[in-house]
């Protein structure tokens, strides 16, 4: 059952995740938001995903009772979608506060995934999150015909997700000695974090503003939702064949991994109108993603004691600091140079990782 509920919390999670990603800026660009608009209003989310593990460090514990916590009021953080979605200021709001709950949860969940399943069957459960992104990309491109069909999505998709992590806590793994630990430190590792900070601005163009950018270049709405689906599809090839790859060095698999997201990046700016290279850098998903998500994750469980924490400020630093910083550059700079600053931000994380000296 363990295999199964896990399975199914990534499933419905990512699924909601394909909601916000692909569909919501399409949503709020119909409504009326500018592209700078929308910039700031995924940038919330990013940024509370930042800011909240850093009340983790001294001051509060993340156990089982803040887990529930967290959960709940993603619920009531989905529901308000219906109230605030067309009031600027009160949208932003609640992103704020659904950033808070998505901080908590997902690297919470995904220590129990690693320490119970190892890094051969991790892959294998998480990849059910991109076949629940994947599908949503497909079937919510036929049915989003007005603003509030995407949040009926969001918010049946964010209860199935809370049903499947509850049902999760009797599998959870304490870590009893992370109390006693050494202090948690950025700069034991600053260069690693660095890259970490850098890659995830490269992806704000992509996350944000991929599905604008390629509709505004002649690419239908369909046609940009199977570009989607590609991508996940490769990806979800590569989390369920990568076992053998993990096992050797992270870091020059993580290398890799980044250099080949720059030439994607590249390719995206030199031929936007051209449907081949765009398959082909949505292919790239498999290893920009796919095996770099996996290697970045088990690295990090590697590197610290406090594991929990670690996963929190992978998240807060990478898709926090590093998304808030993206959404906000991209939808600044939008237009035909997007994806170059893309590229330039990638090296910059290639760059770093030559400063790593810890190597598994």
């Amino acid at each position: 059952m363990l295999f199964f509920n896990l399975s199914a919390f990534y499933f419905f999670y990512f699924a909601a995740v394909g909601v916000y990603v692909i569909f919501l800026p399409k949503v709020l660009q119909d409504i009326g938001y500018s592209t700078f608009d929308i910039g700031i209003i995924l940038a919330l989310a990013p940024l509370m995903r930042f800011l909240t593990p850093f009340m983790f460090l001294k001051h509060i514990k993340l156990n089982q009772k803040m887990f529930k916590t967290a959960l709940y009021l993603s619920i009531i953080s989905s529901a308000c979608f219906y109230l605030t979605i067309e009031r600027f200021y009160l949208f932003m709001i609640n992103n704020a506060l659904l950033g808070v709950c998505l901080s908590l949860i997902l690297p919470y969940l995904e220590v129990t995934a690693i320490s119970t399943l190892g890094k051969e069957k991790y892959g294998k459960s998480r990849l059910f999150g991109s076949i629940g992104f994947m599908i949503i990309s497909l079937v919510l491109a036929k049915f989003l015909t007005q603003p509030y069909v995407a949040i009926h999505y969001y918010l049946v998709l964010n209860i199935l997700t809370v049903i499947f992590a509850i049902l999760l806590l009797k599998y959870d793994v304490e870590h009893k000695k992370e109390e006693n630990d050494e202090p948690f430190s950025f700069f034991k590792y600053w260069p690693f974090w660095v890259s970490l900070f850098f890659m995830q601005i490269s992806f704000g163009a992509f996350y944000n503003f991929f599905t604008i950018y390629e509709t505004e270049h002649g690419m239908s709405l369909e046609m940009t939702s199977y570009l989607w689906s590609f991508g996940v599809i490769c990806e979800i090839l590569m989390l369920y064949f990568q076992a053998p790859l993990l096992k050797n060095n992270l870091l020059t698999i993580i290398k890799f991994c980044v250099t080949i997201t720059t030439l994607r990046w590249f390719l995206l700016y030199l031929y936007p109108d051209s449907l081949g290279v765009t398959f082909l850098t949505q292919s790239i998903h498999a290893f920009s993603f796919g095996l770099y998500h996996s290697s970045v994750i088990i690295y990090l469980y590697s590197l610290y004691e406090n594991k929990k924490l670690a996963q929190q400020f992978m998240y807060g630093v990478a898709y926090g600091l590093g998304g808030f910083v993206g959404a906000i550059v991209a939808g600044a700079v939008y237009g035909e140079f997007l994806f170059i600053f893309s590229a330039l931000f990638s090296l910059l994380s290639l760059i770093a990782l030559y400063f790593v000296k810890t190597k598994f």
